[in-house]
C-alpha cells in the first residue's frame, strides 16, 4: 500500500509517524519530543492537514535553538511531515537566523506553543529554502529526495531526462504555467523549454521561440515580442527547489525534440505532432535502403511536408536533399535552435491549406512559401527531365502524418446519438475542394495528405507512417479505386511504440510509388510485422476486397415493420434519450448489434437482444435468417482482437458451411456473455411499461425443473427441425452437446431456488422465461452472497472453452478472416 494510502487510514499522530518511517525505511530512530529523530533529520508530525508548513518548521526551530543553546548534535536536514504533506530544509539554513543576536525571537514556553512572532520571522527567513512536496501525487519524488539526502548529506534536486519529461511538464503546468497571466495553454510548452533551458540567468540555445527574462529580479518570459509575468511566484519557487536545470548537455537536444509529446492530445492528433521513435525510425531506413536502393540519400530529393521537430529526418546522411516543413512555426525555431538538419531547408507550411485554389488546383504563388529549389524539383519531376534535358532527380516523401479524422466512427458504441465531429479536419481547404471523389477518405487527415501528395507530384515515391484504414477499410473503397499507386515494401509495427497513441493497433510504414496513369490498388500488400521494440516477430498480409464481399452485407436485413417495441441498451435496461431504432420487424426473434466489420471492434459491438438495441447498427433476427446470425455472431466474438488483426476485416465465407459448423455457432452464441436475450415485465420507457420475450431458451420447462410456463419455446423447435449430423441422432457436436449439458446444470440450479429481493429487481426476475444473461448474474449472486450453496461454473466454463478451441480455427478455413 502506497504511504498516501497509509495516510488516509491514519486518526493519530502516531499512524503519521509510523506510515513515514515505514515508507522512508528508518531504522535507527527514536519518538521523544521531536516527533521523529535520527541522526541525519528531525521530523515535526502532525495529523491532518490543517498546521502549516512554516508553523511546523518553526516548532524545529524551536529545538534547533535548544540544541546551539546547550551544544547537542544537531543533524543535518529538518522535515516536517503531515497527512497529505511534506517538506525537507537544510538546518544550516537557520543556522545564521538562530546565531544573531541581534535578532530576539521570542519563542514561547514549548515548542507547540510557539509565537506568533516566531512564527512571523522564522518563516520570513526559510520561505525560499524548503522544498515542499503534496504526497498524493509527489510520493516517490518525496521519498527519493530523504533518503538521497540520508545517504549523501545534501538535498539532491531531480534531474529533467528524457523519462521523466511529461511528467515534470505537467509538473511545471500546475506550479508555474497556470500561473502565467495572458498566456494561451497551448503555449505552456514553449515557456516550459525556455525555463528549463537555462541556468536561471544564461540560455543554453540561441533563438528558442520563447525566452525567460528577469526583471526586478524576478522571472518574466517573452514570447512574440509579447512579456509575460507570473500573478504568484511562490510556484515557481518551490518548482526550482524540486528540480535542477538546466538538463545534463546529453539530454538537451533530444528534450527540444520531444516537444511533440507536451502537446495536449486533440492539438497532437489535428497537428500530427506524434514523435517517431528513433529505433522505430532506423527500421524505416533500413527498409529504404532495401527498397530504394543504398544510394536514396544521394538519388532522392526529400520533402517531409509535416516533420514536426524533424526527428524522422535525423538519420538522414545528406540534409541538403532535404525539405522539411511544419504547420508551427514553433517546430522551425526549435529545430533551429537545436541545430535539427541544419543544411536541410526548414520552413512553416500548411500542407492541406496553403497554395490551394479554390477549384481544387495548387497554385504555389498564393503564399510564395514553396522554396524555388523544391518548386523547380516538383516541375522537373513531373516533367520527368531537368533543364538540361537529363532525367530529373527523384522525389522522396517521407511522412509521419496527423491521424486525426472527423467523425468518432466509435459514437455508435455510445448510443443512438450523432457521430462527434472534430473541427477542422474535414474542414482543411484541400478537403473542401479537392476530396470529392476520395468519399469518407476525406474525413482522415492523413489520405488528405496523400491525395494532395499524389495530385501535386503525379509520379513521386511516398514512404508513410500511417494507420492502415486506407489499405483496407469498407469507408476507403472510393479512394482505393481513385488512387494509382504501386505498392514496393513495408512494416506494420505496434502503436504502444509511439508515445501517446492509444490504443492496440498497427502503425504501417509503407512505400508506395505512384503513376501519371491509372494503376489498380493492389489486391493483397505483405508487411514485416515489428513488435513495440521495432524486433520482427513475423509477416502480415494486408487484402483489399470490394465491399459487397464483407460479412457486415453477407445477411439480407429484414425490414422494419410499424409494430413500436422498447429500445434497450443492456439486456434489460432501456435506451436513454433518443434513440435511432424503436421498431420491430415481421417474425422477429431478437435484434443483433453488429456494428463495425472489424475486430476492433466485434468484441464491443456484437451483442443479442430480445428487442432493439436503441442505437441501431444491428439487424432483426428471425427464424429465417438465425442460423446466419449465429455464425455471424460467433466469427465476430470467437477470435480476440490483437494489435495485428486490429484492422482486419470480417469477410463473408468461402465455401458452403457444414451443418455441424452452424449447429456448433448456434450453441457457442447462445452461451455466451452477449447473448443478452432475456425475458422480463415491468420495464419502463417513454412513460410506459413494456414486457420483453425470450425465444433463445434451448430447454423445456421440464428439463429445467422450470416452475412457471416459459412463454416461448422457439428455439426447443427450432432445435428440433435442425438436421441431425452424419452417424448421429443430433443435431450437435459432442462439444456442443457438453455445452448444452452443463448449460442445462445450472438452468436447474437457477430454479432450484428463489433469489432476494434485490437480486430479483436487479435482473428484473419476474417471470420464468429469464435468460442466459439473467440466470447467470442471479447464480453468481447466490454464491457472493453466503446465503446459498455456491455453483460452480466450472465445468460449463470447461465445455465452452473446449468448443471454442475448436471453431476458432474454422474461421480461417471458412476465410471468414485472412
Amino acid at each position: 500500500m502506497s504511504l498516501f494510502s497509509e495516510l488516509q487510514k491514519a486518526s493519530s499522530e502516531e499512524d503519521v509517524k509510523d506510515a513515514y518511517i515505514k515508507a522512508l525505511h528508518l531504522k535507527s530512530y527514536q519518538k521523544n519530543l521531536i516527533d521523529i529523530q535520527t541522526k541525519e533529520v528531525w521530523f515535526e508530525a502532525k495529523v491532518g492537514c490543517k498546521v502549516s508548513t512554516y508553523a511546523m518548521f518553526t516548532q524545529l526551530c524551536f529545538y534547533v535553538a535548544q540544541a546551539l543553546k546547550e551544544g547537542e548534535e544537531i543533524p543535518p536536514f529538518l522535515c516536517v511531515i503531515d497527512s497529505v504533506k511534506a517538506a525537507i530544509m537544510e538546518t544550516q539554513t537557520v543556522y545564521s537566523l538562530l546565531n544573531d543576536k541581534s535578532v530576539k525571537i521570542k519563542w514561547g514556553k514549548s515548542a507547540s506553543d510557539v509565537t506568533q512572532e516566531a512564527l512571523e520571522v522564522v518563516s520570513q527567513y526559510i520561505g525560499t529554502h524548503f522544498v515542499s512536496f503534496r504526497i498524493e501525487t509527489q510520493e516517490k519524488e518525496f521519498i527519493d529526495t530523504v533518503q538521497k539526502a540520508i545517504a549523501t548529506g545534501e538535498i539532491i534536486r531531480t534531474q529533467i531526462t528524457p523519462d521523466n519529461l511529461k511528467q515534470v511538464f505537467d509538473r511545471w503546468v500546475e506550479m508555474i504555467g497556470r500561473e502565467i497571466r495572458g498566456i494561451e495553454p497551448e503555449n505552456y510548452c514553449l515557456l516550459f523549454f525556455a525555463d528549463i533551458m537555462s541556468d536561471g540567468t544564461v540560455s543554453t540555445h540561441e533563438n528558442l521561440p520563447a525566452e525567460l527574462l528577469h526583471r526586478n529580479n524576478r522571472p518574466t518570459f517573452l514570447l512574440d515580442g509579447k512579456l509575460y509575468e507570473l500573478g504568484n511566484y511562490d510556484g515557481y519557487r518551490k518548482f526550482w527547489a524540486i528540480y535542477n536545470r538546466p538538463p545534463e548537455v546529453e539530454y538537451r537536444n533530444y528534450l527540444l525534440e520531444r516537444r511533440d509529446s507536451l502537446i495536449p492530445t486533440d492539438e497532437r492528433s489535428f497537428k500530427g505532432a506524434y514523435f517517431t521513435p528513433l529505433h522505430v525510425v532506423e527500421k524505416a531506413y533500413e527498409l529504404l535502403n532495401r527498397t530504394l536502393g543504398k544510394n536514396w540519400q544521394r538519388d532522392f530529393i526529400v520533402w517531409d511536408m509535416c516533420c514536426g521537430v524533424g526527428n524522422l529526418e535525423t538519420k538522414h546522411s545528406n540534409h541538403r536533399n532535404i525539405f522539411m516543413s511544419t504547420l508551427d512555426q514553433a517546430d522551425v525555431d526549435v529545430m533551429k535552435a537545436a541545430k535539427t538538419c541544419r543544411a536541410a531547408t526548414r520552413f512553416q507550411y500548411d500542407y492541406l491549406n496553403d497554395d490551394i485554389t479554390d477549384d481544387g488546383k495548387i497554385d504555389y504563388t498564393l503564399t510564395e512559401k514553396i522554396p524555388q529549389s523544391l518548386r523547380t524539383a516538383i516541375a522537373e519531376a513531373k516533367a520527368g527531365k531537368d533543364a538540361a534535358g537529363k532525367p530529373a532527380k527523384k522525389i522522396l516523401v517521407l511522412i509521419n502524418p496527423p491521424y486525426a479524422e472527423a467523425t468518432n466512427a466509435d459514437n455508435t458504441a455510445k448510443g443512438a446519438g450523432d457521430a462527434e465531429n472534430k473541427t477542422g479536419v474535414a474542414k482543411t481547404k484541400f478537403a473542401s475542394v479537392a476530396m470529392e471523389k476520395y468519399g469518407k477518405a476525406s474525413n482522415e487527415l492523413f489520405t488528405q495528405f496523400f491525395a494532395r501528395i499524389v495530385q501535386e507530384i503525379p509520379n513521386v515515391t511516398i514512404a508513410m507512417f500511417s494507420k492502415l484504414k486506407y489499405v483496407n477499410a469498407p469507408n476507403f473503397e472510393e479512394f482505393r479505386k481513385n488512387i494509382s499507386i504501386k505498392y514496393l515494401d513495408g512494416f506494420i509495427v505496434h502503436s504502444k511504440s509511439f508515445d501517446g497513441l492509444k490504443g492496440d493497433f498497427p502503425i504501417g510504414f509503407l512505400i508506395w510509388k505512384t503513376f501519371k496513369e491509372y494503376t489498380e490498388f493492389p489486391s493483397e500488400i505483405s508487411c514485416e510485422v515489428l513488435d513495440k521494440d521495432a524486433k520482427p516477430i513475423g509477416q502480415k498480409y494486408f487484402y483489399n476486397i470490394p465491399n459487397d464481399q464483407y460479412l457486415n452485407v453477407w445477411i439480407k436485413r429484414p425490414r422494419a415493420n410499424n409494430q413500436e417495441v422498447i429500445p434497450l441498451s443492456n439486456a434489460i435496461t432501456p435506451t436513454p434519450g433518443k434513440v435511432r431504432v424503436s421498431k420491430w420487424s415481421d417474425d422477429g426473434i431478437a435484434y443483433m448489434y453488429a456494428g463495425v466489420n472489424d475486430p476492433q471492434h466485434a468484441g464491443q459491438q456484437t451483442v443479442l437482444f430480445s428487442s432493439p438495441y436503441g442505437g441501431g447498427n444491428g439487424f432483426y433476427v428471425t427464424p429465417e435468417n438465425l442460423w446466419q446470425a449465429a455464425v455471424v455472431f460467433t466469427v465476430r466474438r470467437i477470435i480476440p482482437h490483437t494489435w495485428i488483426n486490429d484492422r482486419d476485416q470480417f469477410l463473408q465465407p468461402n465455401c458452403e458451411l457444414s451443418d455441424e459448423f452452424k449447429s456448433d455457432c448456434l450453441v457457442w452464441m447462445l452461451f455466451n456473455g452477449s447473448n443478452l436475450t432475456a425475458g422480463a415485465d415491468n420495464l419502463v420507457w417513454d412513460n410506459r411499461e413494456w414486457s420483453i420475450t425470450n425465444h433463445f431458451i434451448p430447454y423445456t420447462e421440464d428439463e429445467v425443473n422450470a416452475p412457471d410456463r416459459f412463454e416461448s419455446d422457439f428455439m426447443v423447435r427450432y432445435i428440433e427441425k435442425q438436421p441431425h449430423l452424419s452417424g448421429t441422432d443430433s443435431p450437435f457436436s459432442p462439444e456442443a452437446r457438453a455445452v448444452l449439458e452443463e448449460g442445462k446444470k445450472l438452468w436447474r440450479a437457477y430454479f432450484s431456488a428463489t433469489d432476494e429481493r434485490a437480486v430479483r429487481d436487479k435482473y428484473k426476475l419476474n417471470r420464468s422465461d429469464a435468460g442466459w444473461y439473467q440466470i447467470r448474474g442471479a447464480l453468481k449472486s447466490r454464491s457472493e452472497s453466503g446465503d446459498f450453496p455456491p455453483v460452480s461454473f466450472t465445468a460449463f466454463e470447461t465445455a465452452y472453452r473446449t468448443l471454442t478451441e475448436k471453431l476458432r480455427p474454422l474461421v480461417y478455413k471458412y476465410s471468414f478472416l485472412r
